[in-house]
């Protein structure tokens, strides 16, 4: 570049995608806040009692996987939400290599409460004026996008 030439115009805080999707995922826990402190869980906890709920009896690789969370960071939630009694991690049958995790009754009650607890987020989703489908398939198109181009795939 010349001495003279022009910078590339560098785009201000709110015109950033990664700004209103980082600031929103911020809104998104302040806004499940309540609801979640009356199921006695954080956020994460949250998610992974949701892929349990899914489907009961999985590998610590395959929730790890389904949240994009590594060991290192899904172990820590696991032994919460094992220590509140929701969870049991056992050794696979088959191969003793393989954690599973499984609900315990509490775990799967929690469930049935969820359901009664008012959650504020479908409302405000609604409240936005996009259709959550259409949302949804938005924010997943970009999410694969972005993980296709960090993969080198783009």
């Amino acid at each position: 570049m010349t001495r003279h030439a022009k910078a590339p115009r560098v785009r201000g805080l709110d015109e950033q995608i990664c700004f209103a999707v980082y600031s929103a995922a911020h809104a998104f826990n302040r806004a499940y806040r309540p609801f979640l402190a009356a199921l006695g869980l954080t956020y994460p906890q949250y998610l992974v009692m949701l892929v349990l709920w899914e489907q009961d009896g999985q590998s610590v690789t395959a929730i790890g996987d389904r949240l994009g969370l590594d060991s290192g960071t899904l172990t820590p939630l696991l032994k919460r939400l094992e220590g509140h009694g929701l969870i049991q991690r056992q050794r696979g049958r088959e191969d003793e290599r393989i954690v599973l995790v499984v609900l315990t009754a509490a775990g799967a009650a929690l469930r049935e409460k969820a359901a009664g607890v008012p959650n504020p987020v479908p409302c405000a989703v609604e409240d936005s004026g996009v259709p959550s489908e259409r949302l949804l398939g938005d924010v997943q198109a970009l999410r694969a996008a972005l993980l296709r181009r960090a993969a080198g795939e783009d």
